[in-house]
């Protein structure tokens, strides 16, 4: 087990050219390579500078690397406009589509018993550990695991075997695995590295995954004073201390922490990267923990136009809605088809305010009634641009016609959180 290369610091600025010279380094410290599979994310996280990195393998294995497949997870697959942005020096001919309901092996169960320990009771069934059987079965004696390591609300901190395990997996563990972290507490998770569904992926991988030929590449990204957002730290491994140090340096870059709750969030979400609020409810996840209690969240959602990214997922969202949490519970217990998609029930948990603050979505492609069906307040796209100019607005505090709000440029990149809300 070991850590090729781990570097970083909040004030770091990796150069294209650092970047790869690490990456070679690596590389030239590895056996002859015959074929290779990389497992990117896709184009939600484009942010993460994998797409860079999978194309700088590509420059170096050249034809050994024989697949690349993005970790979908649920997603939609990437069209060719956002193929040809994150993997620009990639033939199309190496994408591999990850099909979560048909693509995919068992590879073992995570014990019943030990679920129920990490989880302090809260869930007590044997966690299915899945794959694409691309990743099991393909044949590759080199599988690079690329992306960031960043807060997140099913895992505390993304990345490592989540990439894995949810980005390559199944419809039961992915269904499973959110609910796991939803039953045990969104906010008892976000920005902790050690959580009880960490946890079980780590089981799994050290039982399960042995023979695989795993090295993790996990990147750590943050924002620069003129807000352009540059790798802050590069860890490169075969083992959980390449996500252990990503994770700390995270804590550092990626998490604002703040003496005083807002009364009011604005939060902007970009129109190339969120067209569903299964994505952009990051607004939502990622500003929680600061919002102060009646307070209010905007989200401006230029192109927002569905709930899901799955048609079977965006139904049960319209049909259900984002309600509390005890009432998701419930109609989990009185409904089968909300048993047989726990992702979509834990999607609708993190969606929740849970009755504490409110939630304006200014969408610009879904109608009010569509909005307020599902448990959002509405309001018009156009004259809250107005209003509230992503433009002209700073991230962090702003006075908007004697009013003051706080800006979040792009929820997805990082964790806001009140610091009594928000301890270790």
């Amino acid at each position: 087990m070991t850590l090729y290369f781990a570097d970083g610091s909040p004030t770091t600025e990796f150069t294209d050219s650092q970047i790869q010279n690490a990456l070679f380094s690596v590389f030239d410290q590895l056996p002859k390579k015959h074929k290779v599979l990389a497992i990117p994310p896709d184009f939600t996280r484009y942010h993460s500078q994998a797409g860079k990195i999978t194309c700088m393998a590509y420059d170096y294995f050249q034809s050994a690397m024989t697949d690349v497949m993005p970790a979908l997870g649920t997603h939609d697959p990437m069209s060719d406009k956002q193929l040809d942005k994150m993997f620009p020096s990639l033939p199309k001919s190496l994408i591999r589509p990850h099909r979560w309901r048909e693509d995919v092996v068992t590879v073992g169960e995570v014990p019943a018993e030990f679920v129920r320990t990490v989880t302090e009771g809260i869930y007590d069934k044997p966690w299915p550990a899945q794959l694409n059987k691309l990743v099991r079965d393909g044949g590759h004696d080199l599988i690079l695991s690329v992306g960031q390591v960043i807060p997140h609300e099913v895992i505390g901190m993304a990345n490592y075997n989540k990439n894995i395990f949810v980005g390559t997996g199944g419809s039961q563990g992915i269904n499973e695995s959110h609910f796991v972290g939803a039953a045990y507490g969104m906010e008892r998770m976000m920005g902790r590295a050690d959580n009880p569904l960490r946890q079980i992926l780590n089981y799994a991988e050290r039982e399960f995954c042995q023979d695989l030929p795993l090295l993790y590449i996990q990147t750590v990204i943050g924002p620069r004073e003129d807000g352009q957002y540059v790798m802050r730290g590069l860890y490169v491994g075969d083992d959980p201390e390449c996500f252990e140090k990503a994770a700390a340096l995270s804590v550092k870059v990626n998490i604002t922490t703040l003496d005083r709750e807002p009364q009011k969030i604005v939060a902007y979400l970009d129109p190339e990267e969120f067209h569903s609020t299964w994505l952009g409810n990051k607004a939502i996840y990622r500003t929680r923990l600061l919002i102060a209690d009646q307070g209010e969240l905007i989200v401006l959602a230029p192109a927002v136009e569905t709930f899901g990214e799955d048609k079977q997922i965006d139904a049960l969202i319209r049909k259900y809605g984002y309600r509390t949490t005890p009432q998701i519970m419930q109609f989990i217990q009185d409904n089968q088809d909300l048993r047989n998609n726990l992702s979509a029930a834990a999607h609708l948990i993190h969606g929740s305010s849970e009755n504490r603050f409110t939630v304006t979505y200014c969408p610009g492609h879904l109608t009010e009634d569509e909005v307020t069906g599902v448990g959002y307040q509405y309001a018009d796209l156009n004259s809250m641009l107005q209003k509230y100019n992503p433009d002209s607005l700073q991230d962090g505090w702003n006075m908007v016609d004697g009013e003051e709000i706080y800006f979040v440029r792009n929820p997805a990149l990082g964790l806001w959180a009140a610091k009594h809300r928000f301890g270790s």
